[in-house]
């Protein structure tokens, strides 16, 4: 397995106030679809922050993203351990293929797959 990025994901208040804060530290957004956005580093792109207001699809805010090459054989692992699994393995409308799983001190990881 192959990890692509990992990043931290803010539940913010006002995405355009938190947007307009990490623009000052020097990031970029690279990405906005309305209820998240993610700002990089525009000298590392994968130097990342996500800014979330209400998941669009997920019941609960994630705690960080994980972005792997495979994302099925990672839920398989997950489910295989026993892991508390909170969003389903799924395919969202935005190109990715992700689900949400819990760490064992209850942090909730979303794991994704950009779909080619």
């Amino acid at each position: 397995m192959t990890i692509r990025r990992v990043v931290p994901d803010i539940h913010a208040r006002s995405i355009d106030e938190s947007r307009e804060f990490y623009g000052a530290l020097g990031l970029v957004e690279v990405m906005n679809q309305g209820w998240v956005t993610t700002m990089a580093s525009p000298s590392n792109p994968t130097a990342q922050v996500t800014i979330m207001g209400d998941d669009a699809t997920a019941p609960v805010h994630p705690d960080m993203s994980i972005e792997v090459d495979d994302v099925d054989a990672v839920y398989e692992t997950m489910v295989a351990r026993g892991a508390t699994i909170v969003h389903p393995l799924q395919d969202e409308e935005w190109g990715v293929r992700r689900f949400f799983v819990r760490d064992p001190d209850g942090r909730v990881v979303n794991v994704l797959g950009h779909r080619a």
